[in-house]
């Protein structure tokens, strides 16, 4: 069952990207779909993620997606409870997608600052966002639906909505 919801969300964000949105829109919105989280904030939460931070050479879009899935599936409601856990699965995310991609910083990931008309340009010629930004985000999907099945609690998120 847990392999089944890792690949649905995977596909669900690879479906979201071919269809327009972007990097970080298309990760949370698969995530929370997938966690049984549906909200009209979806997938505009995320879209000054998308592009390196609104194209500032921030952290990769698909990669804070991620990070935005795991918090809404593993974050804390009450102050008093520990960030322990949360932590844990964000440096794991960070981890294993540095591990896969070597940064997770949009230009280092995409050799080019998109904030530039220079970098625009390259994006555009190299067919980046296929070429490399759809691989980051099935992968940010992906590991991020891992780390939420490995660290998600007894709590039973699907009833959460926002």
């Amino acid at each position: 069952m847990k392999e089944k919801k890792i690949k649905k969300t995977k596909q669900d964000a690879q479906e979201h990207f071919n269809c327009g949105f972007h990097c970080a829109e298309s990760v949370l919105s698969a995530i929370a779909y997938n966690q049984g989280i549906e909200s009209e904030l979806f997938p505009n939460i995320a879209t000054g993620f998308c592009g390196g931070m609104g194209h500032t050479c921030g952290p990769c879009g698909a990669f804070t997606g991620a990070v935005l899935g795991v918090n809404i599936a593993l974050g804390r409601k009450d102050a008093s409870k520990s960030v322990d856990e949360n932590y844990a699965a964000v440096q794991k995310l960070t981890d294993q997608f540095c591990d896969m991609f070597d940064s997770v910083y949009c230009s280092d990931l995409l050799g080019c600052d998109l904030g530039t008309d220079e970098g625009q340009k390259i994006f555009i010629k190299n067919n980046l966002r296929t070429t490399k930004c759809a691989d980051f985000t099935a992968a940010a999907a992906e590991l991020a639906a891992k780390i939420i099945e490995e660290y998600k609690d007894s709590e039973d998120i699907t009833s959460l909505s926002l």
